[in-house]
């Protein structure tokens, strides 16, 4: 017999191990957040160089600022690219120009009226050239007009095809182009007409192609290789007393030294921000996700923590940090908990990070954000197929060059960023996205096989009919197997109306009586299918109480042999929880009398269902046995008969350890209802009543008149759709 004195004792023993761990997850966090600074030396100190410092190796450094000061040269020297734009408007300009030319010629006004609206026609500043120009089209002949029209034409074709930019009205460049592709021996006055006529219509028909030019730019920036400086093994990289400029302090962490401090206190400093976080972190499961509180996945957080950690303690100095597989963590960790679980850790470990490793405000600012794109994103994945990570994190790849170029053009406003250090950081944050999704799909099932924990991909690949446990349920004990494919219709459609694990609920519906399998035959679901005799006719009550009761002790052996995970155990001992064997209780009285009998005798071993899935399941259990045996009963007796299971288990306490509530069992009740009249439904007897009618008809005379007839044959037909249903 426990004393309570031994049970404070274990309680306190426990504490104590939960306090252990506690403080040796927090030291290792430091150790492995500080570690980088215990490889480094600090050599600068408000930017001088304390000593001279010597490559040990040969570096080879990227000269960012002389790198990028070439690409803006070789940018500028990019021409712009030109696509011809639409011109047939400008040949309808020129069509335009000599009908006004004509009407004003035919108006009936003075001559001096006409050469005032035919210079109103030109844009030209020198007068005396405006009025030889209107003075030759008023007195030019009509055939010598459309000679001058008709050459104007050719040459604006020859001009259109040669192509006119914005450059060619710059130094008269125009009227050169105009001139050389006039037609040959044309005279000098009509030269000079057509170059004015045309010069009126004219529009640029090159125009700047912006996206051409860009890619042209993009490309030649791109071309451009960057600008290398070798220190060779024996170099002097800084001198003692030199400033410590980008270039060298790259050069330095190529090296292998950090310009950062990190003394004890601030070792210290990290420890205790590791503590305290990893406190608040465990406050919040043991106040909002209980379920999840005391169970390995405290313990799979960890060491994703702790993995995270690692990953980037052995990122170099100076290398991007937006490779740090933020998405991964939060897609594993919210399918072994939840999305919220993933996001608070996430959150914290992000800061004990920006801390410890001194990353920059735009890496935290981005992964703000991507940690909660990433929350949302996996929250909405239905579990049905493991290929849905890597999509999952094909959309955080997007999201995060969203946000990461974002946070990039604000930062463009203060500071000058390097354009290679944005590509780059824009491509490793696309990257991170999407092997996020893969290292997810690859470590699951890792993960689950060493915690031993469930997911709800676990939980499908569980349902799959041709699991060997399912396949050798359905050959030996087929009854069974039938009775729990019903019941795990019920249970999941029971667990989805009050909020609990449908997937869960019908998977564990699935295995819950694989412990039937060590005696199929003393099970009356299964004798039926045999077509043997009841074994319990010739065993005592209580030996068949023995043998019925051990299914799920039984079954627990035999799902370790398959290895089914342990919250499948939980279905097989729970779903009789401590109920009473009536039937062989009752047969005991009947025989030994009830003075001789105790209830506690014909009880299974238990426990109690400890979870909303396996008090469900024990309901679905119960209610579909009792429905079964009645040969086609009414929807009043289903409702009866769901009442009094429910009754019967909570009078007897079968729910006390189980989140249940009044509201769930009433709503457990309707959901039952409602499925089983379904599945209980009669069969309308057409076909004898058809065949009655038909002789009846036949019987009433040889001589049919249509009507008649056409009712016999409808007759004949609904005969023949009843035997088909049937």
């Amino acid at each position: 017999m426990i004393s309570f004195n031994d049970i404070v004792e274990r309680v306190q023993a426990h504490k104590v191990t939960d306090i252990v761990i506690f403080l040796c997850f927090s030291l290792v966090m430091t150790l492995i957040v500080s570690s980088q600074n215990f490889f480094f030396q600090r050599v600068v100190e408000n930017g001088i160089s304390k000593r001279d410092i010597i490559a040990q190796k040969t570096i080879t450094v990227v000269d960012t600022k002389r790198t990028e000061q070439h690409r803006q040269e070789v940018i500028q020297n990019i021409e712009p690219i030109l696509i011809p734009a639409e011109d047939e408007f400008i040949k309808v300009n020129l069509d335009t120009l000599q009908t006004s030319i004509r009407q004003i010629r035919q108006k009936d006004v003075s001559d001096a009226t006409k050469k005032d609206e035919l210079g109103l026609l030109f844009d030209i500043s020198a007068k005396d050239r405006k009025a030889y120009l209107a003075n030759y089209l008023l007195i030019s002949s009509d055939a010598e007009l459309q000679k001058i029209f008709d050459k104007a034409k050719i040459t604006l074709v020859k001009v259109l095809n040669v192509g006119i930019t914005e450059s060619s009205y710059e130094d008269g460049k125009l009227d050169k182009i105009i001139q050389r592709n006039i037609p040959v021996n044309t005279p000098r006055n009509q030269i000079t007409i057509i170059t004015a006529l045309l010069k009126e219509i004219i529009t640029p028909n090159l125009v700047v192609d912006d996206l051409a030019t860009e890619i042209a730019k993009k490309n030649a920036q791109n071309s451009v290789k960057p600008y290398e400086v070798v220190f060779h093994q024996g170099d002097k990289i800084v001198f003692e007393g030199e400033p410590v400029t980008k270039l060298k302090k790259d050069a330095l962490r190529e090296a292998g030294y950090n310009v950062l401090e990190l003394n004890f206190w601030g070792i210290f400093g990290i420890f205790i921000l590791v503590l305290f976080s990893t406190f608040i972190f465990m406050q919040y499961e043991k106040n909002f996700e209980k379920v999840f509180y005391e169970s390995h996945h405290i313990t799979i957080t960890g060491f994703l923590a702790i993995f995270l950690a690692l990953i980037a303690a052995m990122i170099p100095t100076g290398f991007s940090p937006y490779i740090l597989p933020f998405p991964a963590f939060i897609i594993i960790l919210s399918v072994f908990t939840n999305a919220r679980i993933a996001l608070f850790a996430s959150m914290l470990e992000l800061a004990v990070l920006t801390v410890g490793l001194h990353y920059g405000i735009e890496f935290v600012t981005s992964f703000l954000i991507i940690n909660a794109v990433s929350m949302i994103a996996i929250s909405k994945i239905k579990f049905s197929k493991r290929f849905d990570l890597i999509i999952t994190g094909l959309k955080i790849s997007l999201a995060g060059v969203v946000i990461v170029s974002a946070v990039y053009i604000l930062e463009k406003f203060l500071i000058d960023v390097e354009n290679f250090l944005i590509l780059r950081d824009l491509l490793l944050i696309f990257l991170n996205g999407l092997l996020s999704g893969i290292i997810a799909l690859g470590t699951l099932p890792i993960l689950e096989s060493t915690f031993g924990i469930i997911t709800p991909y676990g939980l499908a690949e569980l349902a799959d009919h041709n699991q060997p446990l399912l396949k050798r349920l359905q050959f030996e004990a087929p009854g069974t197997y039938h009775h729990s494919l019903l019941v795990s219709n019920l249970a999941e459609a029971a667990a989805e109306a009050i909020g609990a694990n449908p997937i869960l609920a019908r998977v564990g519906s699935f295995y819950h009586d694989v412990g039937k399998l060590k005696r199929p035959l003393f099970f009356v679901e299964n004798q039926s299918y045999f077509g043997i005799e009841n074994p319990h006719t010739k065993l005592n009550p209580r030996l068949s109480k023995m043998v019925i009761t051990a299914h799920p002790k039984d079954g627990v052996e035999i799902a370790k042999e398959y290895h089914l995970p342990s919250i499948i155990h939980n279905f097989i001992l729970q779903h009789h929880g401590e109920g009473l064997a009536s039937y062989f209780y009752n047969q005991a009285v009947a025989e030994e009398g009830i003075e001789n009998v105790k209830e506690e005798q014909f009880r299974y071993t238990g426990p109690k269902p400890n979870m909303k899935e396996t008090a469900i399941l024990m309901i679905a259990d119960a209610v579909e046995s009792a429905v079964r045996s009645l040969k086609t009963p009414s929807n009043e007796e289903i409702e009866e008969i769901i009442d009094k299971i429910i009754k019967e288990r909570l009078n007897d306490g079968q729910f006390s350890d189980c989140p249940l509530t009044l509201k769930d069992l009433k709503v457990i009740a309707t959901t039952f209802n409602r499925i089983l009249r379904g599945m209980q439904h009669n069969r309308i007897k057409y076909q004898q009543s058809i065949a009655n009618e038909f002789n009846n008809v036949r019987v009433q005379g040889s001589v049919m008149d249509s009507d008649l007839e056409a009712k016999i044959q409808q007759l004949e037909q609904n005969k023949e759709n009843s035997e088909n249903n049937e």
